[in-house]
């Protein structure tokens, strides 16, 4: 019988067409990977590089997140979302990325007679890695034409085996905006967690935030939900591993008490950088115009190569059809010609393999380049 055999990572598949990229004069423009390359707000640097942090260094910092950090997320989550809800119904991650694929196991030893995870078919690849991990069922959801869940096209056996459903808006890749509100009813109707990644939620340019915590908070508000958000999009700081999830009491007060017993803790100072940050609205502000502009300059340097695609409801990826349906093979032509290194859709499942998806993390000027390698 043969064990896990770990995968390639999707984007080191990418080497061939880094090289070829790497070629033209100036380099490659990667926008491959959602990697922030702008500045972390000030507050937050000047916190982390503080002459003295006390106990911050020398003592185990707290699982759940310092007094401090929870306050400064609760603040966060009813000034940004609308969303009212108790400190004890938040804890800290190490950035979300190891939650999102440590969690299905956890959830599966609380409820073992459920061994499936559900998740968009087009989405970040970690939501199906995760259930692989924990040995359950990974099943994709259909999505509609807008990138959003088709729950009416979930098997009603694989929705009796589900311990949790994924969904996450906006979002990744295609800046789909789903209705969380109507998911968490879904999710309730049938006794499945839903996990909503909202990492991207102050990037949302078709209305306002919004969360599946609902607004107000409350029992009806939080029960079987749990909202995952992260500052590595929001404040550039995605090395720093810095996230939070929030909802549900018991499943809340379950996986803290868990992931103490794992010894998951975000280091002590960075808790100081990350309460810095939040308390900064100025520099999401300044983000937000930065990518919109080059989320608008890159969809005129596609239109003007015959490509088409539409801005998307949120987050800052671009979400383009290839010319002839073939992800990877333009990801290989716009790193030969373009010299632009994006990610062709399958990494986020075979229903987008006719897509690629580009980051807008490069700064303007090489957005430029790429433009005028393409002769735009």
């Amino acid at each position: 019988m043969v064990g896990f055999v770990v995968p390639d990572y999707p984007y080191d598949r990418l080497d061939a067409a880094r090289e070829a990229a790497a070629k033209l004069p100036g380099g490659v423009v990667d926008l491959s990977v959602g990697t922030p390359t702008d500045p972390p707000p000030a507050a937050a640097t000047l916190a982390l590089a503080g002459p003295e942090h006390g106990g911050a260094v020398r003592g185990y910092p707290p699982s759940i997140g310092t007094l401090e950090l929870r306050g400064a997320i609760q603040h966060w989550l009813k000034d940004t979302l609308g969303a009212d809800i108790p400190l004890d119904t938040l804890a800290v991650c190490v950035g979300t990325k190891e939650f999102v694929a440590g969690v299905p196991h956890f959830l599966n030893l609380r409820e073992p007679r459920r061994d499936t995870v559900l998740y968009p078919a087009v989405s970040y690849p970690t939501y199906e890695m995760g259930a692989r991990l924990a040995g359950l069922r990974a099943v994709p959801v259909p999505v509609d034409d807008r990138w959003r869940l088709d729950l009416s096209a979930v098997d009603p056996d694989d929705a009796a085996r589900a311990v949790l459903l994924w969904v996450n808006s906006p979002g990744n890749p295609a800046g789909g905006l789903d209705d969380l509100a109507e998911v968490a009813r879904w999710g309730r109707a049938r006794g499945i967690t839903v996990l909503s990644d909202e990492c991207y939620a102050e990037f949302t340019w078709e209305g306002c935030p919004q969360t599946v915590l609902g607004h107000g908070g409350g029992p009806e508000g939080l029960d079987g939900v749990v909202a995952v958000h992260s500052l590595s999009k929001r404040s550039n700081m995605a090395g720093m591993r810095v996230g939070w999830y929030s909802g549900d009491p018991d499943l809340v007060d379950y996986l803290r008490e868990v992931r103490k017993h794992a010894g998951f803790m975000v280091a002590g100072p960075v808790q100081q950088a990350a309460a810095a940050a939040l308390g900064d609205v100025r520099h999401v502000e300044d983000q937000r115009i930065r990518y919109w502009e080059r989320l608008v300059r890159a969809r005129e340097i596609l239109g003007a190569i015959g490509v088409e695609c539409d801005l998307p409801g949120g987050g800052f990826y671009l979400w383009a059809p290839a010319p002839d349906g073939d992800g990877w093979a333009w990801t290989h032509w716009l790193a030969e010609h373009g010299g632009v290194l994006v990610s062709p859709g399958s990494f986020y499942g075979e229903a987008g393999a006719g897509h690629v998806r580009l980051a807008m993390v490069a700064p303007s000027e090489r957005l430029e380049l790429v433009a005028h390698r393409l002769g735009v």
